[in-house]
């Protein structure tokens, strides 16, 4: 359709079951104290919410994450948005496929379908406003004028604050069988893999990749993704981490597989948050076609050769 000369995209794949977005994740850690320290640093706006941390970013009153205490680091829920019409069809959904629902966890949304995916890990269906990107995100990197010096001063340089959540990469058991669980029950779909990593989108316009697998013994929590607008802004939000100690990580550099820039900083417990800047985006009219690629296209195009233990699960 038209408005005032300009094209509106469908917001939706019509006639698709599939969720739109993931909402947020919940993820356990030793010491809120820790966390509340490394995302503020990182960048996000957070909020104490009685015993929890909530994640989120300027601008936004969508929660990304919610950061719970527990005895050991450990993904605890997986919560996931799809439209208000679609919720009892989910309903009906995961009654055909035998998948058993589940009582919502103490603190949680009421009204939700739960349940556990294959590994055990609980997951949450609910009506919510679609938090993934209708469009590619803006990419501001261009060339500065001559006769200035067009980067500022390193002590003027403009704090990084990330604009969204980008993805969450989940370790699984089975690669094949949580494919085949993410794509069948919920409706997500493959961009990209690997033997031993794969990336899915949703089908409603999402970035390449929303949700993304990793090869391990355990489920656990590797990382989550962080969208900024620039090159220059991965810089600098690693230099600035790197000030505040956060020193370890693995960056700068770019993604072969969704194609963004990166740069990851370790947090206190073994996992990562990466700023991520110009990730490759599926609109909603379209197919990607999904590939299996060789596993040299699994982490990387360029940039410094990651940790040894980049890709431990501190939760196996």
């Amino acid at each position: 359709m038209t408005q005032i000369g300009c094209y509106i995209p469908p917001s939706r794949k019509p006639g698709v079951l599939g969720v739109h977005s993931v909402d947020h994740f919940c993820l356990a850690v030793p010491n809120l104290a820790d966390a509340e320290n490394f995302y503020a640093n990182f960048g996000l706006d957070v909020r104490s919410q009685g015993n929890t941390l909530a994640l989120h970013t300027d601008g936004r009153t969508h929660r990304w994450g919610r950061i719970v205490e527990g005895p050991r680091k450990k993904l605890q829920m997986m919560s996931f948005g799809c439209f208000e019409e679609d919720l009892p069809r989910f309903a009906a959904h995961l009654q055909a496929r035998g998948i058993t629902r589940m009582d919502p966890p103490e603190g949680t949304n009421q009204d939700g379908l739960w349940f556990l995916d294959c590994d055990g890990t609980p997951v949450e269906i609910k009506v919510a406003a679609k938090s993934s990107p209708n469009e590619k995100a803006k990419f501001g990197d261009v060339s500065g004028p001559s006769n200035l010096r067009n980067a500022p001063l390193r002590g003027m340089a403009a704090p990084v604050r990330p604009r969204r959540l980008s993805h969450v990469l989940m370790f699984v058991r089975d690669l094949e069988r949580s494919i085949a669980f993410y794509t069948s029950i919920m409706g997500l779909r493959v961009s990209d893999r690997t033997n031993f990593v794969a990336f899915l989108h949703g089908v409603h316009g999402s970035d390449h990749h929303m949700l993304a697998f990793a090869q391990s013994d355990a489920p656990g929590f590797h990382h989550c993704s962080w969208d900024v607008g620039t090159v220059n802004e991965v810089g600098v939000g690693a230099a600035s981490m790197a000030d505040k100690g956060h020193t370890r990580g693995w960056g700068l550099g770019r993604h072969v597989l969704g194609s963004n820039f990166f740069h990851y900083v370790r947090d206190p417990w073994g996992s990562y948050a990466e700023y991520s800047a110009d990730i490759d985006y599926v609109p909603v009219e379209a197919d990607w076609e999904a590939r299996t690629h060789a596993m040299e296209n699994s982490l990387y195009l360029w940039g410094p050769a990651p940790p040894s233990d980049f890709v431990t699960n501190y939760e196996a």
